[in-house]
């Protein structure tokens, strides 16, 4: 995928939303963000959220997204409609100008398990591999469906941090640190 193109993979398009773009696409993301928080998938938030904090989120991105330390990618249905995202956070630190932090994947309920998030994964991949990186790191709830997702697409764990992150009742998630090195 190239900067100003877009990535068909079946019925879905891939495309990089650059912070001039957020505009066109940020009511469908804060929709499907929203459906992906409240359904279960945290994100980084505790349910139930906002239609504003979701939107929020997404307007927070804009100074990353701006000189290209953040990429967004979405994908599309065939009428246009966001059904999903990613994105990739490219280290700014002098000793790892090749590594990645993969963050944020969610696909919309209603297109789950049709490869949609796959391919987000592995368009992360070729624009990582595009920014000269070549380590991508991701973490996710240790035992959850989601771990297992990206360990069948090549990630390996790198180790268990218990209690990480908390639930609306104050209970304690453990989370997995996985890995993938580009080749």
């Amino acid at each position: 995928m190239t900067a100003g193109r877009d990535l068909k993979l079946s019925s879905t398009t891939i495309r990089q939303i650059r912070a001039s773009d957020l505009k066109h696409v940020i009511t469908d993301l804060t929709d499907v963000f929203m459906d992906t928080v409240n359904n279960g998938a945290p994100l980084g938030f505790l349910p139930p959220i906002t239609r504003d904090a979701a939107r929020d989120h997404w307007i927070a991105l804009l100074p990353e997204l701006q000189p290209g330390n953040r990429i967004l990618l979405v994908a599309c249905n065939d009428a246009g409609r966001v059904v999903g995202s990613g994105q990739l956070l490219l280290s700014q630190r002098q000793n790892s100008p090749h590594r990645a932090e993969l963050q944020k994947l969610f696909v919309a309920r209603s297109v789950r398990g049709r490869g949609v998030g796959a391919s987000l994964v592995l368009a992360l991949h070729h624009v990582a591999r595009q920014n000269g990186r070549t380590l991508i790191t991701l973490s996710t709830r240790s035992g959850e469906s989601a771990e297992e997702f990206y360990k069948a697409l090549g990630y390996k764990e790198a180790g268990v941090i218990p209690g990480w992150t908390i639930g609306c009742d104050g209970e304690l998630y453990d989370h997995v640190t996985l890995y993938q090195e580009l080749s």
